[in-house]
């Protein structure tokens, strides 16, 4: 009876996750609804456990706890190996830690549970038990995200569109389009060139980007230049050159759009990693379209994900703060309760 109550619920919060999907994929509720359906189903399987036969029992019992500690052992090895690609490749910037942090975080949580088992106090214990629950939570919001940004990703564009925007990013030498952008602009040319042959209305692209106080010129400036140099005529992109952030990127370009049609409809480009945060902040500023995410290198792509996980996380502070303050304090209470014992 409780293993049907479990799948019920299971599947109450797939079709609620459905229904929000169709209403808007863009939002970040969506992730969450994936996330609990998902546990849900799997709280259900386990308590189908019972019904097998003692060894079917204690071998699935084995391997759903034994997985995930060698999958996070797993996750932490490549993650500080990830962190010294990024450091070799990119620099040492606090930026391009992110990844190695992260490893660095798995393997001292394991240090401190190990030490609980080796030392038996009751108050380590109570610390290392509240810490691993908030870092649980943390996590499971972590893969909720990981999860719906890799289905969001696989969206295609649907009929044509008036408008392709192209988010800006840093400049090498002041003036040089790197390939993280350049990535984003050959989607953008793609998108162009596939509706132009398709129905011979070409959309015009939207290059988004200021100027940063290190650059020479503004970035949707060097975009353009690099998208003419590609064979794109002049007349068919079009500049927002005031942009200093991602929702700014947003506003100003729906200024131009919304100038140019009132009932527009588009789709914006940006990498991979960023697609998902980007569809978030085109939600909150009316911006009409999806978001569609360009490659990016494998060895970048960890610390880049984990770096829009810590942004979506903090927009969401009030609740994912409060929560972990929650468990915080019960996990307080359940360390004195322990150690007065």
């Amino acid at each position: 009876m409780v293993g049907m109550v479990a799948f019920a619920l299971a599947a109450l919060l797939f079709l609620a996750f459905c229904v929000s999907v169709r209403q808007d994929r863009r939002r970040f509720s969506n992730a969450v609804l994936l996330g609990l359906t998902f546990l849900s189903l799997f709280s259900a399987l386990f308590l189908q456990v019972g019904k097998l036969p003692t060894w079917a029992a204690v071998t699935v019992a084995v391997l759903a706890f034994a997985s995930p500690a060698f999958a996070t052992l797993a996750l932490g090895v490549f993650l500080v190996r990830n962190g010294l690609i990024m450091i070799r490749k990119e620099g040492f910037r606090p930026a391009n830690l992110l990844s190695m942090l992260a490893g660095l975080a798995i393997f001292a949580l394991i240090a401190l549970l190990v030490l609980v088992g080796v030392v038996g106090s009751p108050l380590l214990g109570g610390i290392a038990g509240t810490v691993t629950v908030v870092a649980g939570y943390v996590s499971f919001v972590f893969f909720c995200f990981l999860g719906y940004a890799f289905l969001y990703g696989r969206i295609k564009v649907r009929g044509d569109v008036h408008h392709v925007v192209m988010l800006g990013s840093g400049l090498v030498g002041g003036d040089r389009v790197p390939p993280l952008l350049a990535s984003r602009l050959r989607k953008g040319q793609q998108i162009y060139e596939a509706q132009l042959a398709r129905s011979g209305r070409p959309p015009f692209l939207l290059v988004s980007g200021g100027k940063g106080s290190d650059e020479k010129v503004a970035e949707a400036r060097a975009m353009a230049d690099w998208l003419i140099a590609q064979g794109v005529p002049e007349q068919h992109v079009v500049l927002e050159d005031r942009s200093t952030t991602t929702e700014e990127n947003m506003l100003f370009s729906r200024e131009i759009m919304t100038a140019h049609d009132p009932a527009y409809k588009c789709v914006v480009v940006t990498n991979n990693f960023h697609a998902f945060r980007a569809a978030m902040l085109a939600r909150k500023t009316g911006v009409n379209g999806q978001v569609l995410g360009s490659p990016t290198a494998k060895y970048y792509w960890p610390s880049a994900t984990i770096r829009e996980f810590v942004a979506v996380f903090w927009e969401h502070r009030i609740v994912n703060l409060s929560i972990c303050a929650l468990l915080t304090v019960f996990g307080a209470l359940g360390t004195l309760a322990a150690v007065l014992v």
